[in-house]
């Protein structure tokens, strides 16, 4: 065989394992069997080894992974890969359902079920069909490299295929699933660790992450994973129905799981779940739910997120693992926003996978309607096989009478008063500026953007700061020094400079800006505006009563007690006259009165604008717009961003005003004074 006929046989059995992979992965029907498939690999691999100028990352043969890794980069993700608010409710798939119509303003809306795997998560780019990066998801925002391991999963396509029908893939795309280690395989495998002597693995859903972590690829190699797509980030030509989307991933040679179905309202997400829950037992993976997405991406476009969820989208749990231990004791822990939560410390229990010592008890009330005390033998579960919590306690059990649990009056951390309102299930710290427990989040809100907007004084930067003993509240902030900054981790004498420039422009802020920086309960921007415009000054604040407070306009009889008792509370009313001791003063607010340029009209947004969409909509709003999630005969402008598609075309039709985000921009700067 000489060199020609080399590379034309290489690339001949390259394609041929190709598409052996691809109806093994992707169709779910081999057409040789593995001693065929085995035998083509070895002739692949003996003529890659003699003709190493023929070699190819995208090789079948390099899936055995190559030398052991030093670490895992850091990988930003140019779209978070935001997680999912949970159902454990028909109830509340229902109520998911009915935000979703009142959002849409429509009667009915489509979904796309799929399982929900228990495995991990991964996002794969893809440049020019072929895969150049995988990462973990880490927060969200941040993950990890770990490309060389998912190189190795032979369900993952290291070329993608071109279809024989349009449209082919895009030169950039990224693809979004899971990673799991399918039952037969995790059981094969722990049988192989046995009979060696290893430790086995805990359970399928671990043992994915921890062989995404190994440093050495070919121990991944060595692992039974498998993958399963669940969504693309919008990309160039991508499909306007998620659905339609997930076809096309999958002709392009990506496994999508054959369970998944296109369902409309909540009686179809409903008689999914149940089916899912009837097939669970028997399919050959783990899964801890089911997942309802809206199969219209201009409709998820619409609804947006909220927080780090989005709100076009929900998981539904099966109910969880449960087993019996001892609760040895009942202790509360404060959490970052001064909740007060009970806790109970275990007897040691072993459920779904993992070892249990402490429980969330939630609440008193929960405590209560339970009647959970400490000594009692008590079932523990893992809520959404993820939080560990007291289900019930088995009465017939107890030893002797066990005195009833008791909230603390007093914040175990900083001593501050606990509060309760009336109705509420929570107790809460009432220093919230002082508290050891609530300092980290209190800094951080206090400088974020819609606050005192401290630019350079990002959230690791908080951390670092606190747990470095530097800064116990937010007026320490304003007595860092250059020595003291230049000290920490990555910070150098030009941001340390940068930094303190930031914290001195920030010492004049707007009074309204100062409220919602202190974190307040229930004081969001507008409440603290209000107030701001209401009484002129921060000292008139602090001495208002409740009468006084219940005088400012949209503030009721809840926040004003929220207000009130903030600045009751000494140790809050400490650390304001630190920050004026630091040289901050604040600046009344006047309102901008009269009618605004916008009132009367209705706007539409649609596409990807360069702005966050709820940036744009505040903006409409606070010239005095209503921002509507449809497009009719009564709506007076649409502002129409990258890949506009069905509200584009409605109001073209309906000849409603089109402008796109420069002539908005324009706009904007023109009422500049009244925003």
């Amino acid at each position: 065989m000489n060199k020609a006929q080399a590379e034309r046989r290489i690339n001949e059995l390259r394609a041929e394992i190709d598409q052996h992979d691809y109806r093994y992965y992707v169709l779910d029907a081999p057409s040789v069997p593995d001693a065929e498939y085995d035998r083509l690999m070895r002739e692949l691999q003996a003529l890659e080894h003699d003709y190493p100028e023929f070699s190819s990352a995208e090789s079948p043969t390099q899936r055995v992974g190559g030398e052991p890794l030093e670490g895992f980069a850091e990988v930003r993700h140019e779209t978070p890969m935001l997680s999912l608010a949970n159902a454990f409710s028909e109830e509340e798939i229902h109520q998911f359902h009915d935000r979703v119509l009142r959002g849409l303003e429509t009667e009915h809306a489509d979904y796309v079920a799929e399982p929900k795997l228990d495995g991990v998560a991964i996002a794969l780019r893809y440049r020019d069909g072929r895969l150049q990066q995988a990462a973990t998801r880490g927060d969200g925002v941040t993950g990890e490299d770990v490309t060389s391991n998912v190189r190795t999963i032979a369900a993952i396509p290291l070329q993608l295929r071109t279809p024989r029908v349009a449209p082919a893939w895009p030169a950039t795309l990224e693809v979004r699933g899971e990673i799991y280690m399918p039952l037969a395989g995790f059981i094969q495998y722990n049988e192989k660790l046995k009979k060696d002597g290893g430790k086995e693995l805990v359970n399928p859903r671990n043992a994915a992450a921890g062989s995404l972590r190994q440093l050495d690829p070919r121990l991944t190699a060595q692992r039974p994973l498998a993958f399963y797509a669940y969504s693309m980030v919008a990309a160039e030509g991508m499909p306007e129905s998620h659905f339609e989307a997930l076809a096309l991933l999958k002709r392009w040679g990506f496994p999508v799981n054959p369970e998944i179905q296109r369902v409309r309202d909540a009686v179809g997400c409903l008689a999914y779940y149940r089916a899912m829950a009837e097939k669970r037992p028997n399919l050959p993976y783990d899964i801890d739910g089911v997942v309802f997405k809206l199969d219209d991406r201009e409709q998820q476009s619409t609804l947006g997120f909220v927080s780090r969820a989005p709100r076009w989208a929900i998981a539904q749990k099966f109910p969880a693992q449960e087993e019996i231990t001892r609760l040895l004791e009942i202790d509360v822990q404060v959490g970052r926003t001064g909740t007060i939560t009970p806790v109970a410390r275990l007897q040691p229990v072993f459920v779904g996978g993992v070892t249990v010592t402490n429980a969330t008890l939630h609440n008193l009330d929960e405590i209560r309607r339970k009647d959970v005390r400490a000594g009692d033998w008590v079932v523990v579960r893992r809520a959404g096989d993820v939080i560990p919590e007291v289900a019930r306690v088995v009465i017939e059990r107890r030893e002797g009478d066990p005195a009833e649990f008791q909230m603390p009056e007093h914040c175990p951390v900083c001593g501050s008063a606990v509060e309760r309102d009336e109705g509420e299930a929570a107790f809460r710290c009432t220093g919230g500026l002082f508290c050891a427990a609530q300092r980290t989040r209190s800094i951080q809100h206090f400088v974020s953007r819609k606050a005192l907007d401290i630019e350079g004084l990002g959230e690791k930067l908080v951390v670092q700061l606190v747990e470095s003993g530097l800064v116990h509240s937010v007026a320490d902030i304003y007595m860092l020094t250059r020595e003291q900054l230049t000290g920490l981790e990555r910070m150098g004498e030009k941001s340390a400079d940068n930094l303190l420039a930031e914290l001195d422009r920030s010492k004049t802020p707007d009074l309204d800006r100062l409220l919602y920086a202190l974190g307040i309960r229930d004081v969001g921007e507008v409440t603290a505006r209000s107030l701001a415009l209401h009484f002129k000054s921060l000292d008139k604040i602090m001495q208002a009563n409740e009468e006084e407070l219940l005088d400012v306009p949209d503030i009721g009889p809840v926040v004003a007690g929220h207000v009130h008792s903030f600045f009751r509370e000494p140790h809050n009313t400490d650390v304001i006259a630190q920050l004026e001791a630091a040289g901050v003063r604040w600046q009344a607010v006047e309102s901008a009165g009269g009618e605004q340029p916008l009132d009367g009209q209705t706007w539409v947004l649609t596409g990807t604008l360069g702005m966050p969409r709820a940036r744009a909509k505040n903006l409409l709003e606070a010239l005095g717009a209503r921002v509507s999630g449809s497009v009719s005969a009564k709506t007076s402008v649409v502002l129409a961003g990258e890949a506009a598609g069905s509200k584009l075309r409605k109001a073209k039709k309906l000849g409603v005003e089109v402008i796109d985000e420069a002539a908005f921009n324009r706009l904007l700067e023109s009422y500049g004074s009244s925003l």
